[in-house]
C-alpha cells in the first residue's frame, strides 16, 4: 500500500490544489459501463439490439429518433441522475473543500458537480450528460434535460420507443438534438465552457508561485493530452509543483519528475477513504 500519511502530507501543505478526473475515477466510483448492473438495468436493449456496453451502444444506429432517446434516456439517467451521491467523490471533496482548488475532468457523468463540488470550480471539457445541444449546431446553447430525461423514462413503450411527440428537437432551427458529449465537430463549447477554460488557465497561472498539488485519477492514453501530459509538463516546469497520479494500469511517472511526484496503483476509493480519516 502506498505512503498513506505522504499523501496527506502534501494535501495539508498545498497552497493550491488542482484535480484531474478521468474515466478511471468514474470506474473506482462505481459508474461502470458493463457488467452486473449494466445488464440487470438494460437487459430489454440487449436482448433487442444486442448491445454489450455504454460506450459501443452510444454509437448504436437506431433506426428512428423515438428508439434513440429511449435508449438515451436510459442511458442518461443511468450514467448521471440515479449517482448523485457517490462516496468516493464526497470523500476527495472533504479533502479539499477547505483548500484552494479547481477540477478539470474529462467525465460527463456530473461526479464532482453532484457531489458537493462548487459548479464555479469545475471544468468538465468533454460536456455533460446533463445537457443537450442542436445536433447541427446551429447555435451554442446548451439545454437542461432532467425534466425531459424522466418524462422519456416514464412513456417508454413495449417497443423501446418514446412518443413521437417527446422527440426533442431544436427550439432554434427544428433539427434533431443530441446529447452535449464530445464526440465529433459538432460539439457545442457555449459560453460556459469558455468561461471554465479561461478559469482553469487563470487558475494555474495565479497559483503558478505557490505549492501546486496536481491529483490525477484514472487518466490513461485515451485523450492524454487533456490532462495526463500537461500535468506532468506543469510539474516538469515548476519546481513547487507535485503530481499525485493515482491509476491502476498506468502509474508510470517520467524519471524528470520522480523526485516530486507519487505514483497509486492501489484502489483509489481505498486510498482516498483512509487519506480523508487522517486528520
Amino acid at each position: 500500500m502506498v505512503d498513506i500519511k505522504k499523501i496527506r502530507d502534501w494535501i495539508n501543505k498545498a497552497d493550491a490544489i488542482i484535480i484531474g478526473g478521468g474515466a478511471g475515477l468514474s470506474d473506482a466510483a462505481g459508474i461502470h459501463y458493463n457488467g452486473e448492473k449494466f445488464e440487470h438495468d438494460f437487459k430489454d436493449w440487449i436482448k433487442k439490439y444486442g448491445i454489450k456496453d455504454l460506450y459501443t451502444s452510444s454509437f448504436y444506429p437506431f433506426k428512428t429518433e423515438e428508439e434513440k432517446w429511449a435508449y438515451w434516456a436510459k442511458h442518461i439517467y443511468f450514467s448521471y441522475y440515479e449517482r448523485k451521491h457517490i462516496d468516493l467523490y464526497k470523500n476527495l471533496f472533504n479533502l479539499v473543500k477547505d483548500k484552494n482548488y479547481f477540477v478539470i475532468t474529462t467525465n460527463t457523468d456530473g461526479g464532482f458537480i453532484n457531489n458537493g463540488f462548487d459548479k464555479d470550480k469545475v471544468f468538465e471539457i468533454q460536456g455533460s450528460y446533463s445537457k443537450l445541444q442542436c445536433s447541427t449546431p446551429c447555435h451554442n446553447k446548451l439545454y437542461d434535460n432532467e425534466k425531459q430525461v424522466k418524462e422519456w423514462l416514464s412513456n417508454i413503450d413495449k417497443d423501446l420507443k418514446i412518443p413521437t411527440s417527446l422527440v426533442p428537437k431544436c427550439p432554434v432551427c427544428g433539427e434533431n438534438m443530441s446529447v452535449n458529449l464530445r464526440c465529433d465537430d459538432t460539439f457545442v463549447e457555449d459560453d460556459n465552457w469558455y468561461n471554465m477554460q479561461s478559469k482553469y488557465t487563470d487558475f494555474i497561472k495565479n497559483n503558478s508561485d505557490k505549492k501546486v498539488l496536481l491529483l490525477e485519477f484514472g487518466i490513461g492514453f485515451n485523450t492524454p493530452g487533456i490532462i495526463r501530459f500537461p500535468f506532468e509538463e506543469m510539474t516538469f516546469t515548476h519546481n513547487n509543483f507535485r503530481l499525485i497520479r493515482f491509476n491502476d494500469k498506468y502509474a508510470m511517472i517520467p524519471d524528470e519528475i520522480k523526485d516530486r511526484s507519487i505514483p497509486v496503483t492501489d484502489s483509489i476509493s481505498e486510498v482516498i477513504d483512509l487519506v480523508e480519516k487522517i486528520k
